[in-house]
């Protein structure tokens, strides 16, 4: 029970900050003796709690991106339902498979997103337009890479954040810590969904016992992380990114 409640901690701070706590939950669960799908689902209805109060802690930064968010979560939610649907339909393995894969493409993402955002500056500030201005076309591609991990959210929660902060950072004028504070609340709405969707159709499958006690580690570990995340510099913020992310995917392949 203490190391179970100690992983909720642990995924609840770093999902505040780069968004791939599941990588430590979840293989602590099937370390116990929890079947895959029993820990999946376990494991998102607990990380609600730990989604909320790192949400919260990030609510300043949320500020002022209205516009954008009001197309991405119908996207998040959308995808999430999609990926609930698929977890309860089809073998884990369909998907853990290609979770390396776009784990990489995300950390070069996060690691190129300044450059391809200057980039996309230049080219605008040549065109006459504003450097914070998001085109159609710029927008649909969020859209669209928003409701695709949307779907990888809900079906495999891991690393959900970093492809989330590797699609931003690609495509949006934005600060790390403001794009953070967007994929807090996107993973959220996915986690959420994703619990309400195994709570009706699997209630029997969740052990309540485990979700219970990441839900208390990960609320604390959520509000911890928000608060020492905040503080951190756009450069080492990328770098907790690049880190963490590697040592799951390390996970991952081992």
């Amino acid at each position: 029970m203490i190391v179970i409640a100690l992983a909720g901690f642990a995924a609840g701070a770093i999902n505040a900050i780069v968004g791939s706590g599941t990588l430590v939950t979840f293989p602590t669960l099937v370390a116990f003796g929890y079947p895959p799908v029993v820990a999946t689902m376990s494991n998102a209805v607990g990380l609600v709690a730990g989604g909320v109060s790192g949400t919260w802690g990030y609510r300043r930064e949320l500020k002022g991106q209205t516009d954008r968010l009001r197309w991405q979560i119908p996207a998040s939610l959308t995808g999430a339902v999609l990926g609930s649907f698929l977890l309860l339909h089809l073998p884990e393995k369909a998907f853990t498979t290609v979770v390396p894969v776009l784990l990489v493409g995300a950390l070069i993402l996060v690691v190129t997103g300044p450059r391809i955002q200057a980039w996309a500056q230049r080219r605008a500030e040549d065109a006459g337009r504003s450097a914070t201005h998001v085109g159609p076309g710029r927008m649909a591609t969020l859209v669209v890479g928003t409701f695709a991990v949307g779907v990888y959210g809900g079906y495999f929660t891991a690393a959900q954040g970093i492809l989330l902060v590797g699609v931003m950072g690609a495509l949006l004028p934005e600060s790390m810590q403001r794009m953070n504070a967007a994929k807090n609340l996107l993973s959220l709405l996915v986690n959420v969904v994703a619990a309400v969707a195994y709570t009706i159709v699997a209630f029997d499958r969740i052990s309540w016992g485990a979700a219970g006690l990441i839900a208390v580690g990960s609320l604390v570990g959520g509000s911890v992380g928000a608060k020492y995340g905040r503080r951190l510099s756009p450069t080492a913020l990328r770098g907790a990114i690049v880190v963490l992310g590697l040592i799951g995917l390390w996970r991952l392949l081992a």
